[in-house]
C-alpha cells in the first residue's frame, strides 16, 4: 500500500490532479511515440496498462479523472528511421510525452532538447528503480546524467557447441571450466582461435566459427575485448585507438590463417549463418540470446529441458585480449524515454508503473529479453518458461552498449569493412587499422577522438 500511496501523491504534486471528486470529470492525455512493432508489442502495451493501473489508484482516492494514452503508433521499418522522423516532429512542436526508443538515440534526443533528465526522478523513487541491473544504467547516460529507463534488456555471448568439443578429444572437465576461465581472464580470444582450429582441423566440424555476415553491433564485444572503448561519455565522442584495431584485425587474420573462420565470412548470407551453427557445421557463433529458441528446435531439444540444452551448447563472454584482461559482452537495450513536457512527471510515474516486475516480465518471456530487474528471474514464468534469459542475466556484469552518438552506424560501416579487408586478405592488419582511422577521421571530423 505504501508504494501505491506513493505514486498517487507524487503524481498528484507534479500534476495537479486532485483527489476531490470535481463536478466535471477531466481527462488528462499522455502521447505515447513507439514503433508498431510485432516482435514487442508490449513495449507500448505495459505504458497502456500501466495507465489503467494508475486510473485504478486515482479512482480509490475518490478522484473521477483520469489518464488516458493516445498512442501515435509509426510504421518506421526500424529504431533509426522511427528516431529520425521522432526528431522530425519534435522540430515542429509535436513532441510526445514517451517514446520507445533505441538506447543509442539519446544522445540526440537531449541535443535537441526532447529528452527529460531523469536523475531526480528515479534517486526520488527507490521503490520503483531500485531494483534495475545496475549495469543497464549505463545505456540511458548522456554526459554522465540519466534520459531513460531500461525497457528491455538482452546479451550476446559466444555460443559453443559441447558435442563437437568432446567429438575433438576435449573433456567435460574442460568444457564445464571454460565460463570460469573466460571471466577470470585465463581463456583469452587467442584460446577460443586455437580452439575452433583445432575442433575444425580434428573433423569434429566443418566450421571453427561464424559471426554476422554484415554491419552490426556484435562485434563491438569483440573490439572490446581488444581495449577498444568506442566512446568517450565526458566530451560525448566517438573514439578509436591504432593499436587496440590492429590487435582486434590481427586477431581476426590469425584465425583465418589458422583455419577457425571462413576467408569468405563476410559474403555470408544470415540464413547461412544460421544454418551453420544450428545445423552443427560450426562449432561456434557469436550473436545474442534470442537465438535460443530456433538452437532449441533446430537440436530437438525439449525447450523446458535446460539441462539437455546445457549439456549440448555453452555460453561464453567475449574473452579478453591478452592473459588477466576482463572478458566482454554486448547488450542493445530498447529504453523508455521520457520527453521534456508540461506531463513529464506523470509520464515518468507511468513508465516506472510499466517496469515492474509483473509486466517486464510479460514482455521479456514472451520475446526472449533478459530481464531488467534481478528479482525477475525468481518470478514463476522465468523460471519455467525463462530459463535461458535467466542464465543470460550473469553476463550482464561484463556488458559493454552502443554509445549514444548519433553516427555510431557510420563507426560502425567503416570498422566492418576493416573486417572484411582482413579476413578476405585485402589487406594486412596494420595497414588496414591504418585506413580505418583515417576514414573515421575524415567521415566523422570533430566527433572523433583519435587516442593513438
Amino acid at each position: 500500500m505504501r508504494l501505491i500511496s506513493l505514486i498517487v501523491s507524487a503524481a498528484v504534486l507534479a500534476t495537479g490532479l486532485t483527489v476531490s471528486a470535481p463536478v466535471v470529470a477531466e481527462d488528462l492525455t499522455i502521447k505515447l511515440w513507439s514503433r508498431a512493432d510485432r516482435s514487442g508489442p508490449l513495449r507500448a502495451g505495459n505504458i497502456v496498462d500501466a495507465a489503467d493501473q494508475f486510473n485504478n489508484f486515482l479512482a480509490a482516492t475518490g478522484s473521477d479523472k483520469r489518464v488516458v494514452i493516445e498512442l501515435i503508433e509509426t510504421n518506421y521499418k526500424g529504431f533509426d528511421a522511427d528516431a529520425l522522423g521522432l526528431l522530425k516532429a519534435h522540430s515542429v512542436g509535436d513532441t510526445p510525452d514517451i517514446v520507445v526508443a533505441a538506447h543509442e538515440w539519446i544522445g540526440a534526443f537531449v541535443d535537441a532538447g526532447l529528452a527529460a533528465n531523469l536523475e531526480s526522478h528515479i534517486e526520488g523513487n527507490p521503490n520503483l528503480y531500485g531494483d534495475i541491473i545496475p549495469q543497464l544504467w549505463d545505456s540511458v547516460r548522456y554526459k554522465g546524467e540519466r534520459y531513460g529507463i531500461p525497457q528491455d534488456s538482452e546479451v550476446r555471448m559466444f555460443f559453443l557447441n559441447n558435442d563437437m568439443m568432446r567429438a575433438a578429444g576435449k573433456s567435460d572437465e574442460f568444457i564445464a571450466s571454460l565460463p570460469e576461465e573466460v571471466n577470470a581472464g585465463n581463456f583469452t580470444m587467442d584460446d577460443f582461435c586455437d580452439l575452433a582450429a583445432e575442433v575444425k582441423n580434428s573433423g569434429a566440424s566443418e566450421i571453427g566459427f561464424v559471426h554476422r555476415p554484415n554491419v552490426g553491433p556484435d562485434f563491438q564485444m569483440a573490439m572490446a575485448a581488444f581495449g577498444i572503448d568506442l566512446y568517450n561519455d565526458e566530451e560525448a565522442k566517438l573514439q578509436i585507438t591504432r593499436s587496440g584495431l590492429q590487435r582486434y584485425y590481427q586477431w581476426l587474420a590469425d584465425c583465418v590463417e589458422k583455419g577457425a573462420l571462413p576467408a569468405d565470412m563476410t559474403t555470408y548470407s544470415w540464413d547461412s549463418v544460421h544454418a551453420a551453427f544450428r545445423g552443427e557445421k560450426a562449432m561456434s557463433k557469436f550473436h545474442g540470446v534470442w537465438n535460443l529458441g530456433a538452437q532449441l528446435e533446430a537440436f530437438g531439444i525439449d525447450p523446458l529441458d535446460s539441462e539437455a540444452y546445457f549439456n549440448k551448447i555453452t555460453w561464453i563472454n567475449a574473452p579478453a585480449g591478452e592473459k588477466g584482461g576482463q572478458p566482454k559482452n554486448l547488450s542493445h537495450p530498447i529504453v523508455y524515454v521520457v520527453a521534456d513536457t508540461p506531463n513529464k512527471e506523470l509520464a515518468a510515474m507511468l513508465v516506472g508503473l510499466a517496469s515492474q516486475p509483473i509486466p517486464n516480465t510479460r514482455h521479456a518471456v514472451g520475446t526472449n529479453h533478459t530481464p531488467i530487474n534481478y528479482s525477475q528471474a525468481a518470478m514463476p514464468e522465468f523460471q519455467s518458461k525463462g530459463w535461458g534469459l535467466v542464465a543470460g542475466v550473469p553476463l550482464l556484469q561484463y556488458a559493454e552498449f552502443m554509445p549514444n552518438h548519433t553516427r555510431i552506424g557510420q563507426y560502425n560501416a567503416i570498422t566492418y569493412q576493416g573486417v572484411q579487408a582482413v579476413e578476405t586478405g585485402e589487406m594486412g592488419a596494420e595497414e588496414a587499422a591504418e585506413w580505418v582511422v583515417e576514414e573515421l577521421e575524415v567521415e566523422l571530423g570533430d566527433d572523433l577522438i583519435i587516442l593513438d
